[in-house]
């Protein structure tokens, strides 16, 4: 598994396993299963792990791997463990939020991971009118020059409001993003400022919620009522790209390529966002291990000129989903933005 220096001495692999799966309200899950999957990611090179404050169990789980992987695998195998969580104070409370809460939150954190440094925490704020952005971001900066965070990085930022961050003092390493072949709006204005600001690009939404894959090859529009929030996001997206014929194209294409390599559409699609300029890694959303030799050859995947020459030429017929990086998702009265929850995770008194 490549990886990749996010910051000086501090490398991730470029396949993250994600942990919203993994959170309340997607399906019964098994705990002990789940950890042990943890091992498998990890045994095959997937050695950094996403999660947040808001999904719900999902530190707490984590934690309990760590613990068990330093008990069989020893500190030094631990020490190649890379867990990034996130600071998502809830919409409810940005206009009263106080440094204490701020940093109760990371304390918590702290310790549902079971460590004294959290290695990276990825900073949101859900509405800009309530200007207080700068100001909660450079409390986190000041708990990083503590020893309680050893880098910081964002999540859903606008790339003006990321390179604000970044001149008022936030040292931001990283800016999460929802990007993949029908999303592009990272490329359009954030991977250059990024690239000028020392801020790397990590993805999500690279298959589409699970869209791009053969499952949906060939099969017919999904239509409301959606199987789940997950389907009802994406396939806004494919709306805004150029809707489900077009999406079909792109499907083919994919399934083309594909089959030239032994894998399938999920792989290559992530596979591409990889040689974005300034991506440093794609976050899969495996809930298991079953894919995970698939997910861990993604880095080495070699796709051929005459590949990705055939999905450009799909790519080229589509529309641009509008705006800047998150900027659909932050009406919250519009469609994007309607099926957004976005007090998950109440302030610690």
């Amino acid at each position: 598994m490549n990886h990749y220096d996010l910051a000086p001495g501090y490398s991730i692999s470029r396949v993250i396993k994600g942990g919203w799966q993994l959170a309340g309200g997607h399906g019964a899950i098994d705990r002990d299963t789940s950890i042990k999957d943890m091992f498998a990611f990890c045994d095959a090179g997937i050695t950094t792990f996403d999660c947040a404050d808001i999904y719900t169990g999902v530190e707490d789980m984590i934690g309990a791997f760590r613990s068990e992987y330093a008990m069989v695998k020893g500190a030094e195998a631990l020490g190649q463990v890379k867990v990034h969580t996130k600071c998502v104070p809830d919409l409810a409370v940005l206009g009263s939020v106080t440094r204490q809460q701020i940093e109760a939150g990371i304390d918590r954190s702290l310790k549902r991971l079971g460590t004294n440094r959290l290695d990276l925490v990825q900073y949101h704020w859900w509405d800009y009118e309530v200007d207080r952005c700068t100001e909660v971001g450079l409390w986190l900066a000041e708990m990083q020059k503590k020893g309680k965070i050893a880098h910081l990085g964002g999540t859903n930022f606008d790339t003006d409001h990321m390179v604000a961050l970044v001149r008022a003092g936030m040292p931001l390493v990283s800016m999460q993003v929802q990007y993949s072949l029908i999303d592009d709006r990272p490329a359009r204005r954030m991977a250059e400022a990024g690239a000028e600001h020392g801020v790397h690009l990590i993805c999500y939404g690279t298959v589409s919620g699970g869209l791009m894959s053969e499952r949906w090859l060939g099969a017919a529009e999904p239509q409301d009522p959606y199987e789940n929030r997950s389907l009802r996001k994406y396939k806004l997206i494919v709306d805004e790209f150029g809707g489900w014929a077009l999406f079909q194209e792109l499907l083919a294409a994919l399934d083309t390529v594909a089959r030239r390599h032994d894998t399938d559409i999920a792989s290559v699609a992530s596979r591409i966002m990889l040689d974005r300029p300034g991506v440093a890694a794609v976050i899969v959303g495996a809930r298991n291990a079953d894919h995970v030799s698939r997910n861990a050859g993604l880095a080495t995947l070699d796709l051929t000129p005459e590949d990705t020459a055939q999905i450009e030429a799909v790519l080229a017929k589509a529309r641009k989903v509008p705006d800047d990086v998150f900027a659909l998702e932050r009406d919250q009265g519009g469609p994007h933005g309607s099926i957004m929850k976005y007090n998950l995770n109440k302030a610690p008194a």
